[in-house]
């Protein structure tokens, strides 16, 4: 759970589209900057710099692998219910639906929807 202070810098790491779909996605698995990037159709470029702020906001950590770095969703903040995956913050929880489409399906959106409970 995160302190009360540190909700501010979360909501506005979560506030960008690219940053909310990076997080539905690593909340599946880890994967690395190359894996998003293509995953998500996100410059490699754009997806390192949106990563960088979801660690500063402590949303996401890094695991050395070799040559690379995996990044993944803290496990304290993994949940799982029976529609979809969550990210529990504590007193601030996000819904993700599953993936309505394949993910390499033009109509396919990790972001979406997302219910906020407070």
């Amino acid at each position: 759970m995160i302190e009360e202070e540190q909700w501010i810098t979360a909501l506005k790491a979560l506030a960008d589209r690219s940053r909310l779909r990076i997080v539905r996605t690593l909340l599946d698995e880890a994967m690395t900057v190359n894996d998003l990037s293509n995953r998500l159709r996100i410059s490699q470029y754009n997806v390192s710099k949106h990563l960088r702020i979801l660690r500063e906001a402590g949303l996401v950590e890094a695991t050395k692998m070799a040559n690379r770095r995996e990044y993944a969703i803290p496990s304290r903040y993994r949940n799982q219910s029976g529609s979809g995956p969550v990210l529990d913050l504590g007193n601030l929880v996000f819904r993700f639906a599953p993936l309505p489409a394949p993910i390499d399906s033009p109509a396919a959106d990790p972001a979406a929807p997302v219910e906020v409970a407070a």
